[in-house]
């Protein structure tokens, strides 16, 4: 059955780890994607470093891009998806559509992130499996100095957006502290739709006085 779990925070708020520990909760194989890319030594340190704290059964996939055009036209045998991280998933995206740093395309840009997103989406409405997806809240800082730093946030928030539309449950991170949310407003309409019906079908079996 289909389930979406949205982990969000700020960076080093224990989004990461709680995604594992959720993760180890089930019972059937997961399946890992990893969005970094190992482009400097640091990166290279962070990777190695999150491989070793996996469980070695574990399915990995590194993808820096198209996520959910891969795994439409690869499907994966999987109970859990874990997605880390949509942060690096929409950054990865922006260099090819909008190389220019100091003048980006924002509209070249918004379609290639959004082309992303839609695919991942559709994705996860297609493929049975509880995804966790973890993202970074990137809005309450310090506005970016440059152009492409604002475009970033501005991309990287809307798809946030998107994804706690559509999950089940939203957990905010906070010093380690996984603290839920909400559930995202389709399920509040979900809810509000099944009441009016069941309103419609009792007021069927009350007699006209």
């Amino acid at each position: 059955m289909r389930k979406l779990t949205l982990i969000i925070g700020g960076a080093r708020s224990g989004k990461s780890d709680y995604a594992q520990r959720l993760a180890q909760q089930g019972r059937g194989p997961v399946l890992f994607i990893a969005t970094a890319e190992p482009l400097d030594h640091e990166m290279h340190r962070r990777i190695a470093a999150h491989r070793q704290r996996r469980p070695i059964e574990w399915q990995t996939l590194e993808l820096p891009t198209l996520v959910g055009t891969y795994l439409l036209a690869h499907p994966q045998k999987a109970e859990v998806v874990v997605l880390d991280c949509l942060t690096l998933l929409v950054s990865n995206r922006l260099p090819p559509a909008a190389p220019d740093e100091d003048q980006p395309d924002a509209s070249a840009a918004r379609a290639t992130v959004e082309e992303e997103i839609a695919m991942l989406l559709k994705a996860i409405d297609e493929i049975p499996a509880h995804w966790v997806v973890v993202s970074n809240e990137v809005g309450q800082g310090i506005v970016p100095a440059y152009p492409m730093g604002r475009l970033f946030r501005d991309l990287l928030g809307q798809a946030n957006k998107q994804l706690a539309d559509r999950a089940d449950e939203v957990i905010w991170m906070v010093a380690g502290i996984p603290v839920p949310i909400g559930q995202h407003r389709g399920v509040e309409d979900r809810t509000k739709h099944e009441g009016h019906n069941l309103h419609e079908e009792q007021s069927k079996d009350v007699p006209s006085l």
